[in-house]
């Protein structure tokens, strides 16, 4: 009898066991069939051109600029030109008073003229009034020689006749020396009167006085301001009959259709800039338009700017058609790297395990499945897939809510 109820006793645990079994199979069926899809964004793999830009502020100004200023205080005689006017080369744009200018021509030409006249003096042995004086003393001396030399001779013959004494032969004799000194040193200044310090002295005064001259000139010209190319007049603070101040703008004058940017480039975006990188440029003022240029010098050195440390960059803008202002605040984007139709994905599709492996959830029959990729270039929203998907793929981006966590194998509804 014990031994029927121990083997009932023993089914019955088997169909218990084997009725949990079913029990929680059919739960798990239930849950796995019935289980929720998670809402993603998605996105596919496909070829595109991969750009990436690096973009600053700047300030334009004219390639070629001309800019005249008072050279020293005085008037506005007359202004021929107007603010926005083209002008051809050598065009008269306005002219200063040089009543001064002038006179200090005059008195610089006058002091040149007394230099060469001294200088010629120099040349000649003496002004024309001196070297007259000089011949009547030269004729004077020699007379005096040949008197001393008779009246010697005569006293000489009386001695030997002893009717002159030796002391008037000496004082005779004296009286010829004196008078030969005289004549030999009237001689020795008519040939070389003036030593080479006094020429040295004069040829410094005159090329003092050229020196003025030229300057006086210079000054004189500066007076009268011309168009030194064709351009536009795009700032003239004057106006005729002004008085200004030495160093004072008087006119500037750009071709405004040749015009370059000063863009200044943060540190970390120095090592991206190149000689000849495509640049678009934007201006606030004109909102719809856009211009175009290429970098044409890069960062040297690095400067402080405000409280950025940045490097200063020159950017030739190609399409300038007078259009764009000097001293306008620009915006610029610099095209730092350009691959041409490559396979891709958005940037928030990729993710990284480690620090070397990167993969991506494809999305496959309504499930997400890691998939290992090789990745190349990048921009702020795409990168580059080497290897792991095709063209066409579709791959998750992320939930659209934050409190799912994507991984392999989770069921999912792509929404837009």
């Amino acid at each position: 009898m014990s031994e029927q109820a121990s083997v009932n006793g023993g089914k019955i645990a088997v169909r218990i066991l084997i009725v949990a079994v079913v029990v929680a199979a059919l739960v798990f069926g239930i849950r796995y069939f019935t289980r929720s899809e998670v809402e993603i964004r998605a996105a596919k793999a496909s070829y595109v051109d991969l750009i990436s830009n690096t973009s600053t502020t700047g300030k334009v100004e004219p390639t070629q600029n001309f800019q005249a200023h008072a050279q020293e205080p005085g008037s506005v005689q007359a202004v021929y030109v107007h603010n926005g006017q083209q002008v051809a080369s050598g065009t008269l744009l306005l002219k200063m008073s040089s009543a001064t200018a002038e006179s200090r021509v005059e008195t610089a030409r006058s002091a040149i003229a007394q230099a060469q006249a001294a200088q010629a003096d120099l040349h000649n042995g003496g002004s024309k009034d001196e070297r007259i004086a000089i011949l009547g003393d030269l004729d004077r001396a020699k007379l005096q020689v040949q008197q001393s030399q008779k009246d010697l001779a005569a006293l000489q013959a009386l001695q030997a006749r002893g009717a002159a004494s030796t002391s008037e032969v000496a004082a005779a004799q004296s009286r010829l020396s004196t008078a030969q000194s005289s004549l030999n040193s009237l001689q020795q200044r008519s040939t070389s009167r003036y030593s080479s310090t006094d020429q040295q002295r004069v040829q410094a005064q005159l090329n003092d006085s050229r020196a003025s001259l030229g300057a006086a000139e210079q000054q004189l010209s500066q007076a009268i301001v011309r168009a030194p190319f064709a351009g536009t007049v795009y700032s003239l603070p004057v106006k005729a009959y002004d008085f200004v101040g030495a160093g004072e703008e008087l006119i500037q004058l750009a071709d405004l259709n040749h015009m370059q940017v000063r863009a200044y480039f943060d540190e970390p975006e120095i090592g991206k800039l190149k000689v000849d990188q495509q640049v678009t440029i934007k201006w606030d003022a004109r909102p719809s338009q856009l211009w175009h240029g290429h970098i044409v010098r890069t960062p040297t050195t690095v400067i402080t700017y405000g409280t950025r440390n940045v490097g200063e960059c020159l950017i030739s803008v190609d399409d300038a058609t007078g259009d764009l202002l000097p001293n306008t605040n620009v915006n610029v984007s610099v095209t730092t790297q350009e691959v041409n139709h490559v396979l891709s994905v958005p940037r928030e599709a990729l993710r990284t395990q480690g620090s070397s492996t990167n993969f991506v959830y494809l999305i496959q029959k309504g499930q997400l499945v890691k998939r290992t990729v090789e990745i190349g270039n990048f921009n702020l929203l795409n990168v580059q897939i080497l290897s792991g998907l095709k063209d066409g793929d579709t791959v998750a981006l992320n939930p659209t809510s934050s409190s799912v966590d994507l991984k392999e194998g989770l069921p999912i509804k792509v929404v837009q």
